[in-house]
């Protein structure tokens, strides 16, 4: 993983303390970004039973005490989604019935996060009914990474943190060495404008976006491109790449338009459906996604580079238990204004 420049961010280079005073925990979904949040804390995985009864249920069973601790647990809400939500409910449930003091879930992607409003008669809002689940399980405090919109937030009646990956994008884009005049950002449809203004700032170049129609569920159709990208080596910045029909019909056009090079930035790679077959193929140099969920990278194509959030995890989770700020850790929340 690329280091984080203190220069841009010195934050992210306080030094973490081997603290064994952490009571860390982890469901089932990711283990590996769990064991290396562990591994940045000096500390371990809390003991605890997860298994499943043979008609499906989740058993939860702590196996230290935790009365009177502050507890983090570990779980995104990635695939299978159900699943794993229904696991950190009930993970949360046992922590509150062992006695713990506090219960922070860290939730590195946030399932559900898309329906957060109601675009038409008669539909629910997932993201609200996720945040309500949480807080009758038990949870006390959230701690999210890129969440969909950052009015979700507003959903909870319970502290929130949210916290981006951005410093480690940006960061691994800068060690490409890139000429900054060759480089521009491109938002991949209008409702990203504001976090690709972020990182043009963060990168020095120029910005356009891409005029996008999307008539259907997970059908998006890129139809123009505001800004100049002809001879230019595009930078695409997301928070999901779900199915990847966005940003694979992006990077066509792009091509189409004279683009140089196309390079893909996310956070969560959900990858469900053809993603993984359209990312292979399409015009894409490189897509640099995190590890807020798993991905088995022997199965990935070759231009599909994970990069770990581990260590801005672990030095939110270091902070809110020494109860210090969160916020300073990144210097540009209002900057980041996604919606």
């Amino acid at each position: 993983m690329v280091a984080i420049e203190e220069k841009t961010y010195p934050e992210l280079e306080r030094a973490i303390s081997p603290n064994h005073d952490i009571k860390l925990f982890a469901g089932r979904s990711n283990p590996q970004l769990a064991q290396e949040i562990a591994n940045e804390l000096g500390t371990t995985i809390g003991p605890m039973i997860v298994k499943n009864f043979a008609d499906g249920e989740i058993y939860v069973q702590v196996k230290e005490s935790v009365r009177g601790d502050d507890v983090f647990v570990i779980q995104p809400v990635c695939n299978p989604v159900n699943e794993n939500l229904m696991e950190l409910l009930i993970i949360i449930d046992a922590f509150k019935r062992a006695s713990a003091k506090s219960i922070t879930a860290v939730i590195p992607y946030y399932g559900y996060a898309r329906q957060d409003r109601k675009t038409s008669g008669r539909e629910a809002i997932t993201a609200k009914l996720v945040a309500d689940l949480l807080t009758t399980a038990g949870a006390n405090r959230v701690l999210a990474m890129d969440l969909h919109t950052g009015q979700i937030q507003g959903f909870f009646n319970i502290l929130v943190d949210h916290i981006f990956a951005a410093p480690i994008l940006v960061n691994y884009i800068k060690g490409l060495n890139i000429n900054p005049d060759e480089m521009v950002a491109v938002s991949p449809d209008m409702g990203g404008a504001n976090r690709t203004r972020y990182f043009a700032k963060r990168l020095d170049c120029p910005i356009a976006i891409i005029d996008k129609r999307r008539d259907r569920h997970n059908e998006a159709i890129a139809t123009n491109v505001i800004g100049d990208v002809e001879d230019k080596i595009c930078l695409m910045f997301d928070d999901i790449i779900d199915t990847a029909g966005t940003i694979c019909e992006a990077a066509k056009l792009l091509k189409s338009r004279g683009a140089k090079e196309i390079y893909v930035g996310a956070t969560h790679p959900v990858f469900s459906g053809p993603a993984i077959e359209r990312l292979g193929s399409a015009p894409i140099t490189e897509c640099i996604v995190t590890n807020t969920i798993p991905l088995d990278m022997d199965k990935m194509p070759s231009n599909i580079k994970q990069i770990s959030v581990a260590p801005i995890l672990a030095q939110a989770i270091s902070r809110i238990h020494d109860d210090e700020s969160v916020s300073s850790l990144f210097g540009f929340e209002k900057e980041m204004q996604v919606n």
